[in-house]
C-alpha cells in the first residue's frame, strides 16, 4: 500500500470512528446510560480488555448498556466479566442485536434488563471446555455419555458402542463437564435471583405476592430448560425473544419496537459491524465512548 493509500484509509479510519462515537453519544443521552460493546468470544483476554474499557470510562453514570454479540466461551470468564461490570455499576443492562449464544446467553442473565427484538437471538447454556486442544460443547459430550450408559443398563449396548465409551470417556474430563454445567447453573439462577427479578413483586396474572423461593424457583427452571440439549437439538440453535417470552417466562424489552432506543441502536450496530469486518478484526473489538479497541 501506498503512502497516500495508507493516509486516505486513515483518515477515513478516523472519520467512522467520529460518526461511530456519535451514534453511541446519542444511544448514551437517549437511555441515560454508559455503552460498552463488546463483540467476539468469551475467552481471555477479552475480561483484560473489558475491564482496562470500563475502568477507562470516566463521569459514569448509574447504568451500564452493554451491546453483546458472542458465540459462547468459558464461564469462568463470563463470571470475571460480571463481577467487573457490578463493581462499577449498580444497574446493568444488556442489548443483543443479533445473538449471544451458550456462555453468552449467561452472562445476558447477570443484567437488570435484557433487550432484543424480533430477529437476535440467546441460545441453550452450553459450556465450551477444551479438549485435545479444540473446543467442545460439554453438554453434548455428557448427554451421548448418559445415552450410552442407558443402553449399556438396558443390555442393548453395540459392541462398535462399548468400544467408543472405552475409548472416548475420561471419569476425570465428564466430572470436570459436570461442573461446568453445574456452575453455569448455579451463575444464572444467582444472578437471575438478585438482578433481573429482584422487583418481581406480584404474579402477572393472579397478583399473588412473589416470595423469594418463588424467584429461586422461577430461576431454576429457566437455568435447568436452557441446559436440556434435546430440547434445543443443537448448541448452535438460537432461542428468539418470542420463545424466551413464552417458555421460559423470561421479561424482554423490545428495543426494535422502542421508537427513541431503536432507530440509533440499530444504526450503531451495523456500523460498528462494518467497520469491525473493515479493519479485519477477527478476533474481537470493544468499543466505547473513550476508545475503539480491536484485533
Amino acid at each position: 500500500m501506498s503512502a497516500e493509500s495508507a493516509a486516505a484509509e486513515r483518515d477515513s479510519n478516523i472519520i467512522i470512528e467520529q460518526q461511530l462515537k456519535g451514534r453511541l453519544d446519542a444511544i448514551e443521552k437517549a437511555a441515560n446510560t454508559d455503552l460498552l460493546a463488546y463483540f467476539g468470544p468469551m475467552y481471555p483476554p477479552a475480561d483484560d480488555q473489558i475491564k482496562d474499557a470500563v475502568e477507562a470510562l470516566t463521569k459514569r453514570k448509574g447504568t451500564l448498556m452493554v451491546v453483546l454479540e458472542t458465540g459462547g466461551g468459558y464461564v469462568n470468564v463470563v463470571e470475571r466479566i460480571a463481577r467487573i461490570f457490578r463493581h462499577h455499576y449498580k444497574r446493568v443492562e444488556f442489548v443483543v442485536p443479533n445473538y449471544a449464544m451458550s456462555a453468552g446467553t449467561v452472562l445476558v442473565m447477570s443484567g437488570d434488563a435484557i433487550h432484543m427484538d424480533y430477529a437476535s437471538v440467546l441460545g441453550p447454556i452450553d459450556p465450551q471446555i477444551e479438549r485435545g486442544g479444540d473446543l467442545v460443547p460439554a453438554l453434548g459430550y455428557l448427554a451421548l455419555y448418559e445415552r450410552l450408559v442407558a443402553k449399556s443398563a438396558a443390555g442393548t449396548l453395540t459392541t462398535a458402542e462399548l468400544a467408543y465409551l472405552v475409548e472416548k470417556f475420561d471419569p476425570a474430563e465428564l466430572y470436570r463437564y459436570e461442573q461446568e454445567r453445574e456452575l453455569s447453573i448455579a451463575l444464572l439462577e444467582d444472578w437471575l435471583v438478585k438482578y433481573k427479578f429482584k422487583n418481581w413483586k406480584t404474579t402477572q396474572t393472579s397478583k399473588t405476592p412473589v416470595t423469594a423461593k418463588m424467584r429461586k424457583d422461577r430461576a431454576k427452571a429457566i437455568g435447568e430448560q436452557l441446559n436440556e440439549t434435546d430440547r434445543w437439538h443443537s448448541h448452535g440453535r438460537g432461542i428468539p425473544m418470542e420463545v424466551l417470552r413464552r417458555n421460559l417466562k423470561l421479561h424482554i424489552q423490545d428495543f426494535g419496537s422502542d421508537a427513541k432506543l431503536g432507530p440509533p441502536m440499530r444504526g450503531y450496530y451495523h456500523l460498528l459491524r462494518d467497520y469491525q469486518m473493515r479493519r479485519g478484526h477477527d478476533l474481537f473489538i470493544i468499543h466505547t465512548r473513550g476508545d475503539y479497541v480491536g484485533f
